[in-house]
C-alpha cells in the first residue's frame, strides 16, 4: 500500500526561508573574499567553497526539521540515486558561473516536490537583495529587504502578467543562449528581451517582468524546482518544449527535457 507523506507547509515555509537566508550569508562571505576555492566536478561544471558551505547549512537544517522527507541536493551525488513521491530538492548555489564571474545573478533554491509537481519553494538572490517564496497556502510573494532570518519583513503578492501576444517580454539565459533558442523566440512578436542568470528567470515571469522564458538546454530538477514552484504560485506554467505538457519531477537522474516557462496567457508556439 502506498503511503502518502504529509508535510507541514507552515513549518516548511519558515524553515526554507531561514535556511536560504543563512546560506545566502555564507555565499556572500565567500563572494567578498579573494579565494572562491573553485574546483571541477565530474561533469566539468565548477563548484566553489560557497556551494559547499551553503549545501552544508541547508542540508543539515532540512534533515533536522524534516527527517522523514527524502532530500535531493546537487552537491551530494548519492542523493541523485534516491527515488520517492515526496521530496525536498536543493541547489545551494544556482548560477555558479555567474558567481565566479561576480555577475550577481546567482540564487539559493529550495523546493518541495509532491507527486511530480513542485508545490512550495524559495528563491533567494543574495547579491541582488531579492527573495521570492511560496507561502503555506501555496501563493507566491516577494519579500522586500532588509531580511531578517527570524522575522518575515514586508511582502507583496506577485502574479504573472496578462500578456499581450503582439508585444511580449522574453527573458533568456545569460550563459546558455544559443541559435536554437533565438530561432524559437523568433516565432513570437517580441517587444523586448532581457538576460538573467539562474532561477531568477522564473521569478521575472512570476512577477510580470517577463512573459516567456524558453530553455533549450540541459538543466537538472534542482535548477528549476524552486523557481517552478514560485511561478506556479503566481499563476504561471512550466511545460515541456516538445509537447507543451506539464514539466514533471522525480524523473530518472533528475534531468529535465527542454521546457518553456510562461504566463498562461501567452500563446505558446509548437517546437
Amino acid at each position: 500500500m502506498k503511503v502518502t507523506l504529509t508535510v507541514d507547509y507552515k513549518k516548511l515555509t519558515i524553515v526554507m526561508r531561514q535556511l536560504a537566508l543563512k546560506a545566502g550569508d555564507a555565499i556572500m562571505e565567500v563572494y567578498g573574499s579573494d579565494d572562491f576555492g573553485v574546483e571541477s566536478k565530474s561533469d566539468d561544471s565548477p563548484v566553489t567553497r560557497a556551494d559547499k558551505a551553503a549545501d552544508d547549512i541547508i542540508s543539515a537544517g532540512l534533515r533536522a526539521a524534516f527527517p522523514d522527507v527524502m532530500l535531493v541536493t546537487e552537491e551530494q551525488a548519492a542523493s541523485h540515486k534516491l527515488t520517492g513521491d515526496t521530496f525536498l530538492i536543493v541547489d545551494p548555489l544556482d548560477g555558479t558561473k555567474e558567481f565566479i564571474h561576480r555577475r550577481g545573478d546567482f540564487t539559493v533554491n529550495i523546493a518541495l516536490v509532491e507527486s511530480g509537481t513542485p508545490t512550495r519553494g524559495v528563491v533567494y538572490a543574495p547579491a541582488k537583495d531579492r527573495m521570492f517564496f511560496t507561502q503555506a497556502d501555496g501563493v507566491s510573494v516577494e519579500e522586500i529587504g532588509p531580511f531578517d532570518a527570524e522575522k518575515v519583513g514586508d511582502i507583496q503578492a506577485i502574479q504573472v502578467w496578462n500578456s499581450d501576444n503582439t508585444a511580449l517580454m522574453v527573458v533568456a539565459s545569460k550563459s546558455h543562449r544559443d541559435q536554437a533558442t533565438d530561432d524559437y523566440i523568433g516565432k513570437y512578436a517580441v517587444k523586448d528581451m532581457k538576460s538573467a542568470g539562474s532561477s531568477l528567470k522564473f521569478c521575472l515571469v512570476a512577477t510580470g517582468e517577463a512573459d516567456l522564458y524558453p530553455r533549450l538546454g540541459r538543466t537538472m530538477e534542482w535548477d528549476t524546482a524552486a523557481g517552478h514552484a514560485v511561478l506556479k504560485g503566481a499563476g504561471g506554467d512550466v511545460v515541456r518544449f516538445e509537447t507543451l505538457q506539464p514539466l514533471e519531477y522525480g524523473k530518472e537522474g533528475y534531468e529535465n527535457p527542454f521546457f518553456i516557462a510562461a504566463s498562461p496567457t501567452v500563446d505558446l508556439k509548437p517546437a
